[in-house]
């Protein structure tokens, strides 16, 4: 039971400092997020992969061959931040803290081998959309303030 809790508060450390770390310096895609998409995400997100259109028309077929929607670059990655996909990819990898009663994204798990992993790199990519504006809404939900925080720099 001490394992667990002195775990559970070193993770939660360990997120904090690397929060605040990523939070002095500008995080951008060129820089930041793209390493660790091409680490994480690549493999089923590349340049093989349909453009989100093609992916809608026939998402059955694309998800039993385990391929999703392409974000290979920069302008492709930015359509599941601000729009027309808005918020999709914080729905899809957040870790489940961010609203009451919400459980983890079905992609938070390939942010890392561990929680602390995860942790990290949740954290960077909260940091490159930017503080306030990381939420799981879709463009209709979302007002004026929460999307003029989104940084997303490339």
């Amino acid at each position: 039971m001490r394992i667990a809790i002195l775990l559970a508060a070193l993770s939660t450390t360990t997120a904090f400092m690397t929060t605040a770390a990523l939070a002095a310096e500008d995080i951008t895609y060129r820089k930041h997020i793209r390493p660790l998409w091409e680490q994480k995400c690549m493999g089923c997100h590349g340049q093989a992969s349909p453009y989100l259109a093609d992916f809608e028309a026939d998402k059955e077929k694309f998800t039993k061959l385990n391929v999703g929607p392409r974000m290979d670059s920069y302008p492709a990655l930015i359509i599941y931040v601000g729009w027309p996909d808005t918020g999709a990819i914080m729905r899809r990898l957040d870790d489940g803290k961010t609203a009451p009663n919400t459980k983890p994204g079905n992609m938070y798990q390939y942010l890392g081998g561990d929680d602390a992993e995860r942790q990290k790199n949740l954290a960077l990519m909260k940091s490159w959309v930017g503080e306030g504006a990381w939420s799981l809404g879709r463009f209709k939900d979302l007002d004026k303030d929460t999307l003029t925080k989104m940084k997303v720099a490339e």
